[in-house]
């Protein structure tokens, strides 16, 4: 059976490949740890579900919605958006999608065609590289010359190319928790304006921050910046949402107006009664949304100097936001006599029972990922299984 060329150069997420493993071996009986998905562990805020609830039993989740979202979701948006940045955004800017993950997809669709590129910075969530072929163009690595996971103005302007149209930052930084900060983002945006390359904003966990670290949103720092850039959002992360399939992007009419168009022709209506829950998600008390980033701050402090200890785990420094942890490993491979770190991943995940997500995935292949989104129980448990494998082997 004959595939399209699109699909068959692009790789599978290897995130959601360990996660299905992992799922598949506990199935099976067997004693594993997960720390490779990205999604919290706990349950959505029961108001958010009631809400979800009372939708479905009134009817109103019963009928197709409007494409790009229900009024009252948009506006509901806006409001968070200018409470969190003091920007408005009106609701004909704003597009509801089958979570964050097909917003910024419809987006590539609808920006780029054969022959544009993209700026991504290393690492990167696995997704941005594979969505950016799939609409056809060019994704253009950018690494970090001051190797702290944060690009410059300078790595930037050295991987830019007259085809350059858009540039995808993402802060805090899935997979290493980094953040940028307000002099960076103002430097960065302004040379994307002066050089009219779209600024993608991906801040889905941008409630997820510790430690007394200051969150600064692309849109925030001024309106011509904000006017160059596409936000990207969602409920998966503050809410314990990712079930529910709600993101969200908000940007400029002409974009938002053809990202519609497209979802009239591939998905429709993000689905009705996650929408009316995303409403009180969104308009609801957010305290929830404290309680949960309290418990990750406090797992963040507890595992952190776990994995450092470790022999060979090299951490970079504290991550500022987001559930992850993102080591050098490649001297525990070598501290084990494996001649790389996908096969010391296989052997810990087959042999230690947890999983861990190979950092190749990312842009970095010495790298391993590590998701704190987990008990403290299984946390401690994890750290103590890593560390023995790397003594004994």
């Amino acid at each position: 059976m004959h595939l399209a060329k699109r699909i068959v150069n692009v790789a599978p997420s290897a995130t959601l490949a360990i996660s299905n493993l992992t799922k598949q071996m506990k199935a099976a009986g067997e004693d594993v740890i997960d720390l490779s998905i990205g999604q919290p562990d706990f349950p959505t805020p029961k108001p958010i579900a009631e809400a979800a609830k009372a939708a479905i039993d009134s009817g109103a989740a019963s009928y197709y919605l409007p494409t790009t979202g229900l009024l009252a979701l948009r506006e509901a948006i806006s409001a968070r958006i200018a409470a969190q940045n003091h920007v408005h955004y009106d609701p004909s800017q704003i597009v509801v999608t089958t979570g964050a993950k097909f917003a910024l997809y419809s987006l590539f669709q609808v920006l780029l065609d054969p022959g544009d590129d993209v700026l991504i910075p290393v690492p990167y969530w696995v997704s941005y590289v594979e969505m950016v072929r799939l609409a056809s163009a060019t994704p253009r690595l950018v690494n970090s010359s001051a190797q702290n996971f944060k690009v410059s103005v300078d790595d930037l302007e050295a991987a830019r190319t007259p085809h350059t149209r858009a540039i995808v930052l993402n802060s805090p930084q899935n997979p290493t928790g980094a953040m940028y900060t307000r002099t960076e983002l103002t430097q960065i945006g302004n040379w994307a304006l002066k050089h009219d390359i779209l600024v993608v904003a991906d801040e889905i966990y941008r409630d997820l921050v510790y430690n007394g670290a200051t969150f600064t949103s692309m849109v925030a720092i001024d309106p011509a910046i904000s006017a160059n850039t596409v936000l990207i959002g969602g409920v998966s992360k503050s809410y314990a949402m990712t079930g529910w399939r709600i993101g969200y992007a908000a940007g400029p009419a002409k974009l938002m107006k053809a990202m519609g168009t497209l979802l009239g022709h591939s998905t429709g209506n993000a689905t009705a009664a996650a929408q009316y829950a995303a409403i009180e998600a969104f308009g609801g008390s957010q305290a929830p949304v404290e309680t949960m980033r309290q418990a990750f701050e406090q797992r963040l402090n507890l595992i952190y100097p776990l994995i450092q200890q470790i022999p060979g785990f090299e951490l970079l420094g504290k991550p500022s936001g987001a559930f992850y942890l993102f080591a050098n490993v490649k001297r525990a491979a070598q501290l084990t006599n494996f001649g790389s770190v996908d096969d010391l991943l296989a052997a810990i995940l087959k042999d230690a029972g947890v999983a861990l997500v190979p950092g190749r995935a990312f842009g970095l292949p010495d790298y391993a990922r590590l998701s704190y989104a987990a008990s403290v129980t299984d946390l401690t448990e994890a750290a103590k299984r890593l560390s023995a494998y790397i003594h004994n082997n």
